[in-house]
């Protein structure tokens, strides 16, 4: 008889982003963020739907689970914020009191709060934050040894960490201690910008291009001293996050002269010159941390995480650099990855399990969610009134790669739901980029978000090098690459002539590289724009009743779900027609 395997169940929660992961004797095979269930973007509770898909994919329940791993050490991070409170005092005191209701609550008996919410009664292991991201990494890695690079926010007290990971084992060289982060520095200019801390990053990131740096020395020379190994110091008379609920203070606006920009209004230059300047500030210091870190420990292969590492164009210009043969970033590199991290540290660090390759291919690292069968969508069809149709597979890649040439866009709904943030094939929505206005009628009319945000191409991985100078695969959207023939693809190319590519190899995702091929055949274009299957505000779509309100809250012109094919002008009278969802902006 063989021996039943060893289950580890990693959790990350309470912050942003709570996410479950579900470790079977050391191999990643389930994992999920709470928001795609709950439908509140950024969700922060205990992530029990996450968990339940888990528990339910490997057919299991919570008494088979060996160990719970969470991604953090609430003493510290509680430690860190009382004596910040401390140091503060008596400023600070309303948003203190507010933490810790939490805290009091929840967040201090994490093993009282997981035997209520979820029947454990096992063992649980606290990892530091950092380590975690660090895990997350490195142990989905294809490699023997590597430095790591963790930059983030704030974990414990880390906010930044580098070191040397050789086998299962991972080590930290230097940290950087709050209030000195990198991470909340570029949420304080998102914060100024208008934009959403902990959410709207990325459109500071897709801003900054229509600005120019003219702010980069101001930024230099009173906000941040940069040092040569690239650590750095904030100077915290400009900033409130340490006792207020905001990032920045008076004297932050005064030092640019204009006050922060008010979510929803107009966006002058002014806001889009300091979007670029604090942009390349970090594209020096990722550049610089990084080069530290090589030196330091002698590695040509580096690994990235913390929410850092979501910055492409900083991965990018780092990729381009050659300074390493190899660079990995765990697509899910945010918080939300921490629960991978923290299973995969508890099963080889601490349990001293040889590092294994988890599998080189797309499959592993992204592809980890739930998944609807071929009978339940076509149940839901019939209950919701869609009209539908089910051609043969290679008739409907004809009929989608015609219409997505013909103007029209098309949501793609198939197999396991992505983890991390980017859509890449599963939950998607597609559209020709050969059409100049077809960027703006996507953030208008479909994805109901700001005009200006751009939209990364997929493309197929042998004519890749053809369209973008890569430096290696991009098959998680995790880099910026330029563009050479912007001018025949303009709706997913970006005002700097940079696109955030996706390779796709017909190994990984076989449905959207036949897809491709043949809207290569008939468009000359290997090339699709690829967007996530959600609305402003909403978390990416998760099971095939959220994609089809998706589809009849928004003007997409066709839906294809598990090989049904839903097209908008052919609908009478759906159950869902009338059913209009509204998602608080982000």
């Amino acid at each position: 008889m063989s021996e039943k395997p060893i289950y580890i169940l990693g959790i990350s929660a309470f912050y942003h982003d709570s996410a479950a992961c579900l470790l079977k004797d050391g191999k990643v095979i389930a994992a999920a963020s709470e928001e795609r269930f709950t439908r509140k973007k950024h969700d922060s509770s205990l992530p029990k739907n996450a968990i339940k898909f888990c528990l339910e994919f490997e057919s299991i329940v919570i008494n088979d689970i060996n160990f719970i791993a969470w991604y953090e050490k609430p003493i510290l991070k509680f430690d860190r914020i009382l004596n910040t409170f401390i140091k503060s005092a008596p400023r600070g005191f309303v948003p203190f009191r507010m933490a810790m209701r939490s805290w009091l609550k929840e967040k201090l008996w994490i093993s009282s709060v997981i035997k209520k919410e979820l029947g454990f009664k096992g063992n649980i292991k606290y990892c530091k934050h950092h380590e975690s991201h660090a895990a997350s990494a490195f142990f989905t890695s294809t490699f023997d040894e590597a430095a790591f690079l963790t930059i983030d926010g704030v974990g414990e007290t880390a906010t930044t960490t580098f070191g040397h990971a050789s086998g299962n084992k991972i080590k930290t060289h230097k940290e950087i201690h709050f209030p000195h982060s990198l991470g909340l520095l570029y949420s304080a200019f998102t914060y100024y910008c208008g934009f959403k801390v902990n959410s709207g990053e990325y459109k500071l990131m897709g801003l900054a291009p229509f600005g120019k740096p003219i702010y980069v020395d101001i930024i230099k020379e009173n906000l941040v001293k940069i040092h040569d190994d690239g650590s750095f110091e904030l100077n915290m008379k400009y900033f409130s996050y340490e006792y207020s609920l905001k990032m920045i203070n008076q004297k932050f606006c005064e030092l640019f002269g204009y006050p922060a920009r008010t979510g929803e209004s107009t966006i002058p230059q002014f806001y889009k010159d300091v979007a670029i300047s604090i942009q390349k500030v970090t594209e020096e210091l990722v550049m610089l941390m990084a080069t530290h870190a090589k030196r330091i420990t002698g590695m040509e292969n580096l690994c990235l995480a913390g929410g850092v590492a979501l910055n492409c164009v900083a991965n990018g210009l780092l990729q381009k650099s050659g300074k390493f043969r190899e660079i990995w970033i765990q697509p899910a590199a945010g918080d939300s990855g921490t629960a991978i991290g923290a299973a995969l540290l508890l099963w080889h660090q601490y349990l001293d399990n040889p590092k294994v390759n988890q599998a080189d291919d797309l499959y592993l690292h992204s592809f980890l969610g739930p998944a609807n069968s071929k009978a339940d969508v076509e149940i839901l069809l019939e209950r919701f009134n869609v009209t539908y149709e089910r051609p043969d597979f290679d008739i409907l890649i004809q009929r989608v790669a015609e219409m997505l040439n013909n103007k029209k866009v098309v949501g793609w709904f198939d197999g396991r739901m992505e983890f991390g943030p980017r859509a890449l094939g599963n939950r998607t929505i597609l559209a020709s980029p050969g059409f100049p206005d077809m960027q703006r009628h996507l953030n208008l009319a479909i994805k109901k978000r700001e005009g200006f945000r751009p939209f990364a191409p997929i493309v197929l991985a042998e004519h890749a090098n053809e369209w973008f100078e890569l430096g290696s695969k991009s098959k998680a959207m995790l880099y910026t690459f330029p563009c050479t023939q912007p001018d025949k693809i303009p709706a997913c190319v970006h005002v700097d002539d940079s696109s955030r590519a996706q390779t796709v190899h017909k190994s990984d995702n076989p449905k959207i590289h036949q897809l491709l091929n043949e809207f290569h055949r008939i468009s000359g274009f290997p090339v699709l724009i690829n967007t996530s299957l959600n609305v402003r505000g909403e978390p990416i779509v998760c099971t095939a009743e959220d994609a089809i309100k998706c589809f009849f809250n928004t003007d997409m012109d066709a839906m294809v779900i598990e090989g049904y094919l839903i097209i908008k002008e052919n609908q009478t009278e759906s159950g869902l027609s009338n059913q209009i969802t509204t998602y608080e902006l982000d």
